[in-house]
């Protein structure tokens, strides 16, 4: 490898080893790249949560990426969950060589999280031993198997546990590991680990521990520790990095510590760089199939449910407008390639009609005649103007956004039947195909502070007095900018000591990742299992999650649905369900008649009119309120343009549409084609 520097980085913690490792992706790369290293690797605790995105940023700053795992090995099975016994684990680094170890390292991290979760996700030798190949493995840290044997002084037993995985990943796969972060520990055990090398003729590599970017980083870690641990700093007991070494050294650092008398060790950190090529792939990946009659193409299938919903919706004599569009749309979905991608969608769209689940599309899919006609949406787009381009344009060929809100009380029983219907193996995790999304909570500016100032000791008082002078909006405030937008704070900082040491503090800690969660609304569904693409772990109520965030399965170019619960839809349902217990009567809100002289249609626009709309989705705010009085709406296309208009942007034209539509002002039309 041709590269200013002889030294490659191999256990590396980034903000996901959460609350432990303090590296952001950035900062950490752009530091890589600024010491002249030719590669690097990733090796979180347990996870690969930024791993697709860390291989990005490494590639665009001209940086080889390692892609890894420091594993957590369980002590017996990773089934075995008896406390005191199965609450330890020993860590192991997992380095992919090659595309198949990438992806062993998406099952092993999976399986770790699905099935071998007790207090971490740990693997075990078995596990290890099926996706072992293309893997290169080492013996970490203090923490591992082979560096417990040691400080226990079971030399054997260390000895025979290095011979095991090097047998297991094969010839040349398996690493001595020597570290040295001034800790007397490690002075031991590196002393035993090169006599296990020699004995059983293994290579040997040197690491240091990255937690943090620079030694100046330390003392932010350390908070971030307390954070993590809910302590603070003067805790005797807590838990704390005993030296202020644990940080991505440079190439002459490294030959310092191990240059004079282990040199291969830092040669063979070049060694493995060299033999780590794993080229991930981007794309579309297949999309699973709703079931189609036999011998019939998604597209055809398709374009029969479009001709009959085009009869059955319009009596047999469908406009020449409808029909044009039709055709038109059809032409777009067949060069796009998204015609399974509508069926997909009109068959949970469908349970949920059958099982009486209320539901609503949102966005641009309303304006997609072909979703009215096989019953997605309700609303004839050519009736009433909608543009299709928005929703699947021939120019941008992506992924179509069709976001559905279903009853927040019964969103869980569609998301139970994509899961059966596409994953029907539910006991194997590697089977997996449908998964929610996994998203990350930050220690934002306020959060941060807050965190900080515990950790720190600070009077509650002082914090809180500093944590209310960060601006709510905008949203995203940050330290910096606070700095410089209120007076109050930067003077705290300038003539406050403690303030001072409080908000260089939480600058270092800010944005970083503080948990894992589960994105509000996303699921994602596969034709392959989701492990050939991305590690999964599981979530509080026990479902499936990704690992990687929204984001990156977009770019992977998995299918992406938006399942939002929405209490109104709820409250509809019951609304419904009340009016039949106590009239008799059955409503059926999808033919409602939104427009015409009925007496129920003046009635409900009269209701409007006067500002009776509490209850209406997206019309019983205060303001909204006030506005709809004014216009007094006398059709759907009146209260649609409304909703429309109040946002950012156009809501300083609502009292213009208001006065044009009581005829006060005269339009004005940019061009006579807008007219219509």
């Amino acid at each position: 490898m041709s590269a200013s520097t002889d030294f490659v980085h191999l256990h590396c913690h980034s903000e996901f080893s959460l609350l432990d490792g303090a590296n952001r992706l950035d900062p950490l790369v752009s530091r890589a790249a600024e010491l002249g290293m030719p590669a690097l690797a990733l090796t979180d605790h347990g996870v690969m949560y930024g791993t697709a995105e860390f291989y990005a940023k490494c590639k665009a700053a001209g940086i080889k990426p390692i892609l890894g795992v420091e594993a957590y090995v369980a002590p017996r099975r990773r089934t075995d969950k008896e406390p005191r016994l199965d609450q330890a684990a020993y860590h192991m680094v997992l380095l992919a060589r090659n595309l198949t170890g990438y992806k062993n390292l998406l099952k092993l991290t999976s399986i770790a999280a699905l099935e071998g979760f007790y207090y971490k996700p740990r693997i075990d030798r078995e596990i290890l031993a099926k996706y072992s190949e293309g893997l290169i493995g080492t013996t970490a840290c203090l923490g591992s198997e082979i560096n417990t044997h040691i400080l226990r002084g079971d030399y054997e037993a260390a000895l025979k546990a290095c011979a095991f995985y090097r047998d297991l990943f094969g010839d040349g796969n398996y690493y001595v590991e020597i570290q040295d972060h001034s800790l007397p520990e490690q002075q031991r055990s590196n002393e035993q680990l090169l006599k296990i090398a020699r004995e059983l003729r293994l290579p040997v590599i040197c690491s240091n521990d990255v937690h943090y970017l620079t030694g100046g980083d330390a003392d932010a870690h350390d908070i971030l520790l307390c954070i993590g641990t809910g302590a603070t700093v003067t805790d005797p007991d807590r838990l704390r990095y005993a030296t202020q070494e644990f940080y991505l050294k440079s190439s002459e650092q490294m030959k310092q510590l191990f240059g004079r008398l282990h040199p291969q060790s830092i040669e063979q950190t070049l060694e493995i760089a060299d033999r780590c090529e794993v080229e991930l792939e981007f794309g579309r990946a297949p999309m699973p199939s709703p079931g189609l009659p036999e011998g019939v193409t998604p597209l055809q299938h398709l374009a029969e449910l479009s001709e009959q919903g085009m009869s059955r919706k319009f009596n047999g004599a469908p406009p020449p407008a409808v029909v044009e569009r039709m055709r038109y749309e059809m032409g777009i979905i067949e060069k796009t390639g998204f015609a399974q991608y509508m069926l997909i969608v009109r068959d949970f769209a469908k349970f949920a009609a059958e099982k009486g689940i209320y539901y609503g599309v949102r966005g641009s899919a309303a304006g997609c005649l072909v979703s009215y006609l096989i019953d997605i949406t309700d609303i004839d787009p050519v009736e009433y103007g909608l543009t299709f381009e928005r929703f699947l344009n021939p120019e941008r060929v992506q992924m179509p956004d069709v976001d559905m809100d279903f009853e927040d009380s019964r969103r869980g029983e569609v998301i139970e039947y994509v899961t059966r219907k596409y994953s029907p193996n539910q006991e194997d995790p590697t089977e997996a195909r449908v998964a929610q999304i996994i998203t990350f909570g930050t220690l934002a500016a306020r959060a941060v502070l807050k965190d900080a100032g515990r950790a720190l000791g600070m009077p509650l008082s002082e914090v809180e007095k500093l944590c209310k002078l960060v601006p709510t909006i905008p949203l995203h405030m940050t330290i910096d900018k606070t700095m410089e937008a209120v007076p109050e704070f930067k003077n705290a900082y300038v003539r406050d000591p403690n303030a001072r040491k409080l908000i260089d503090t939480a600058k270092r800690l800010e944005g970083i990742s503080r948990h894992a969660s589960v994105h509000a609304a996303g699921v994602i569904i596969s034709h392959e299992p989701l492990v050939e693409y991305t590690p999964l772990t599981r979530s509080a109520d026990g479902g499936c999650v990704t690992q990687y965030v929204a984001g990156t399965l977009e770019k992977i170019g998995l299918l992406k649905m938006d399942f939002l619960g929405l209490i109104n839809l709820s409250i509809l349902s019951q609304a419904l369900k009340n009016i039949e217990a106590t009239t008799g009567r059955r409503l059926d809100v999808r033919r409602l008649p939104l427009e015409g002289d009925g007496e129920d249609v003046r009635r409900t626009y009269d209701l409007m009119g006067a500002g009776e709309c509490v209850g209406v989705f997206q019309l019983e705010g205060t303001q909204m309120r006030r506005y709809i009085q004014e216009l007094k709406p006398t059709s759907v296309r009146d209260v649609a343009a409304m909703v429309a208009l109040y946002r950012p942007g156009p809501m300083a034209h609502i009292p213009r549409f208001v006065r044009t539509k009581h005829g006060l002002e005269k339009p004005d039309y940019p061009h006579p084609w807008l007219k219509d």
